[in-house]
């Protein structure tokens, strides 16, 4: 891939626009999960030491398009930056048509991005106001590099200079790392609820990895798939042919998507939810499948440690709640414990990379979501595109 860095640019005394992703849930006015905004500060922090006018932008939520609301103002997270940063980190609101001035090393927010009619739909007129704000525009906001908007996309277009930010060369680097030349035997780790929501992704894994691990509400379709009952479990029927495909394509390739010999049942999903381990072979009719049993568990775990690169995106069961969390524990530990090149991503990943305690034992954690998903299916993203135009216009 071949973009230019930001790393590579002299900076001083240039405007220079970053588009991170800030989106953190806020609540009563502070922000409550920090992970992006910690994510961010390296890059901010070498574009302002290097004596730039520092202008950050990103969304928050869902607001209505056009439309100033409160709740989704980028106000508490300009707080908890200038708190990080040491110095303050102003919110300019009304920033479309410039007139606000900003300091050599000096850092500003402007206002969700969201706010802007034609952010979503890549508006031409909005993407050109945006780049005549610098002179150099830095994409680094992996988490929405997927998406084709005004603020991700148009802007460094019409930028005269567009690059990639550490953050976002750093993500290309590992991805492209784990999936273009990675050390063998590749493991994949799917979860998730539904084989549909991941389907894709499955599919063109079914291509690549030695072993398959599926989770979650996934691994029951291929349970059901196998020929044994679920129960109530969340499953969905009409996608066990295709189940039954991907199972021939991996076998094909002397590879395979390993079948869990145990589970952890409940009766209803509740935290209050009695846990019962049986052989996949007992299920009930009133059943719920929740977890990988002890057994399965073990036997991911010999799978992870003899890797050469392990990618995960999902648990293999409802961690949230402990007694169904054993599953999801064991394969954290064990990716804490390989010496594989290991690369995660995904909201419910994190969340269990948190809970277990492992972020420093995992080599790579992917600020993408669905642009992690987008890059595992092979598809290209918009951004990164973009950024490969502009660098092949120098």
């Amino acid at each position: 891939m071949s973009v230019i860095k930001m790393s590579d640019l002299d900076l001083a005394g240039k405007r220079v626009l970053i588009r991170e992703d800030l989106n953190v849930p806020v609540k009563d006015g502070k922000v409550t999960s920090d992970a992006r905004i910690r994510a961010s500060l390296p890059t901010i922090k070498m574009a302002a030491d290097a004596g730039a006018k520092v202008m950050l932008m990103s969304h928050l939520g869902r607001p209505t398009e056009g439309e100033y609301a409160e709740e989704f103002s980028l106000a508490p997270v300009a707080a908890d930056l200038s708190a990080k940063l040491g110095k303050e980190v102003r919110l300019v609101k009304d920033y479309l048509d410039g007139g606000f001035d900003v300091a050599d090393g000096e850092v500003v927010l402007l206002e969700n991005v969201r706010f802007n009619v034609g952010e979503k739909k890549n508006d031409e007129e909005l993407s050109k106001k945006y780049a005549a704000l610098c002179d150099v525009y830095v994409m680094d906001a992996f988490g929405t590099a997927h998406r084709a908007q005004a603020s991700t996309h148009g802007a460094g277009a019409f930028a005269d200079t567009a690059c990639a930010g550490p953050l976002l060369a750093a993500e290309l680097d590992a991805l492209g790392k784990a999936l273009n030349n990675p050390a063998r035997p590749m493991v994949a780790i799917v979860g998730g609820s539904k084989v549909s929501t991941k389907l894709t992704v499955l599919e063109s894994l079914s291509e690549k990895v030695d072993q398959l691990v599926v989770g979650g509400g996934i691994a029951n379709t291929f349970i059901e798939a196998a020929g044994y009952n679920v129960g109530k479990s969340l499953s969905e029927t009409d996608l066990v042919p295709t189940c039954n495909k991907l199972n021939e394509i991996m076998n094909a390739r002397g590879a395979a998507i390993p079948l869990a010999s145990d589970v952890v049942c409940g009766k209803e999903f509740s935290e209050s939810a009695a846990a019962e381990t049986k052989n996949v072979s007992e299920v009930a009719d009133d059943d719920m499948i929740f977890d990988i049993g002890p057994d399965s568990a073990a036997e991911l775990a010999e799978i992870i440690k003899n890797a050469g690169t392990v990618v995960w995106n999902g648990p293999v069961g409802v961690f949230e709640f402990d007694q169904f969390g054993e599953g999801t524990k064991a394969i954290s530990m064990a990716i804490a414990e390989s010496s594989a090149f290991s690369i995660a991503g995904g909201g419910d990943t994190l969340a269990a990379i948190d809970k277990y305690n492992i972020a420093d034992k995992v080599s790579y954690i992917s600020t993408g979501g669905g642009a992690f998903l987008e890059f595992l299916e092979g598809k290209e993203l918009p951004a990164v595109t973009m950024l490969e135009a502009a660098a092949a216009k120098k």
